[in-house]
């Protein structure tokens, strides 16, 4: 799938908003990418998972034993990225603030993890989740997103794969230009800001 197939997904699903927008990260946007809505669509879901799954290489995906998301926004493509690459999916979660497997979830020691995330803007929440899974008893061989907003920059410490990379301009508070300075910002993520 090409980077204009995927957003062309991301459009017709009304995935792709415009405005002003906080994003998880802290930092502030004209663009934010609601996955949800790309993937509440099963067929569309599943169609971009086998795309995301294409783009890991043969020797990462015959690897990899265990798909574990962060929730919330990586559950859906991670459960797609289990049946597409055929193992079992799970997700960590943040009952009090840090990631931890819960609802009877395990990882086998040394199990062979592909991390797989919707969007990547910083790698925070990848990174929390790679700790997560190791200190589980997983080892993290790859990640995978749909999205990588960094456009390449962000470094998770792993090999990362994401299905596109989007260079959308994100700003700190105190470098906002004009035009976003001037509205409000939505917060359509779902993690709190600290």
């Amino acid at each position: 799938m090409q980077e204009e197939e995927v957003l062309a997904e991301f459009r017709a699903s009304k995935a792709l908003l415009e405005g002003h927008f906080l994003l998880s990260s802290g930092r502030h946007s004209a663009h934010y990418l609601q996955c949800a809505r790309v993937l509440q669509s099963p067929d569309r879901a599943a169609r971009l998972a086998v795309a995301l799954a294409a783009t890991l290489p043969h020797d990462v995906r015959k690897q990899i034993q265990k798909v574990v998301s962060p929730a919330m926004g990586g559950v859906i493509i991670g459960q797609e990225m289990g049946r597409a690459l055929q193992v079992d999916a799970m997700f960590v979660e943040r009952p009090t603030g840090t990631f931890e497997l819960r609802r009877g979830f395990e990882l086998d020691p040394g199990d062979k993890v592909l991390m797989v995330e919707d969007v990547v803007t910083t790698g925070k929440s990848s990174r929390e989740a790679i700790k997560a899974i190791e200190a589980a008893g997983g080892k993290v061989i790859a990640a995978a997103a749909l999205v990588d907003r960094s456009a390449g920059a962000v470094d998770l410490g792993v090999p990362f794969y994401p299905l596109v990379a989007l260079s959308f301009p994100t700003y700190a508070e105190d470098e906002l230009p004009a035009e976003l300075a001037a509205t409000p910002a939505i917060k359509p993520g779902s993690r709190q800001q600290p």
